[in-house]
């Protein structure tokens, strides 16, 4: 069944977060602070090597820069924030630890490379492999993320469900569009997203993550730009 890879994918974020949340309160404040810090570390680590891949650094950096102005520009993190706010409202549960869990593991969980192809195979020819490899990773990091972090972890299935579903269905017309350097060079900007999710994650910074999101799409436009001027 075409789509039954996100679906999984997305269970696996619930069941995970759900069993992470039964954790949070046996474990004390100063505790939680301190394995944060330390995912920080290994989330930073994820990030290196995923960004590690590009073969195209002035292009990626060049995405970085115009990304981040576009998500300035249209508040990206502030609307981001504001979805998570409200969220938070309905389920009951206090604003910033929530909206902090739910934008945090929104982002690690869709914007690496392993979502884009896992999708695109799932569309093309129903082979769902690599979301199944996806879904355990996320699933084992959604234990951890909500035993530190709370509950906003188990609705980012929500926005990895739409994503990938979306890929997913649009499979046919993306593969047309998306060679393989792109979606290389679109995981290398993701690995570097995922790096500053966990600068964050240790206080060592307060970037304002999703307002880069853009980078992520800018990326294959300039590359097909390049490709048409050396065409031309």
């Amino acid at each position: 069944m075409v789509g039954m890879g996100t679906i999984v994918n997305a269970a696996a974020i619930v069941a995970g977060g759900l069993l992470g949340s039964l954790v949070v309160p046996r474990v004390p404040d100063h505790v939680r602070e301190s394995i944060m810090q330390a995912l920080g570390l290994g989330v930073i680590l994820i990030g290196l090597q995923m960004a590690q891949g590009t073969q195209e650094l002035l292009l990626v950096l060049l995405s970085l820069a115009i990304g981040a102005a576009a998500g300035e520009v249209g508040r990206l993190d502030d609307r981001l924030q504001a979805v998570a706010a409200r969220l938070a409202r309905f389920a009951g549960h206090g604003r910033s630890g929530f909206a902090e869990a739910f934008v945090n593991t929104t982002l690690l969980f869709c914007v690496g490379a392993m979502a884009i192809t896992g999708a695109l195979q799932d569309g093309l020819g129903g082979n769902p492999d690599t979301l199944y490899a996806k879904a355990v990773l996320d699933g084992t990091s959604a234990v951890v993320f909500a035993s530190t972090m709370g509950p906003g972890v188990v609705l980012s299935a929500i926005p990895v469900l739409l994503y990938q579903g979306a890929i997913t269905l649009g499979a046919g017309l993306l593969s047309r569009v998306l060679t393989p350097d792109m979606i290389r060079e679109i995981g290398a900007v993701g690995g570097l997203l995922v790096l500053g999710l966990g600068l964050n994650m240790t206080g060592a910074a307060r970037l304002r993550v999703a307002n880069i999101l853009p980078a992520m799409f800018v990326v294959p436009v300039l590359l097909a730009v390049r490709r048409l001027a050396l065409d031309f």
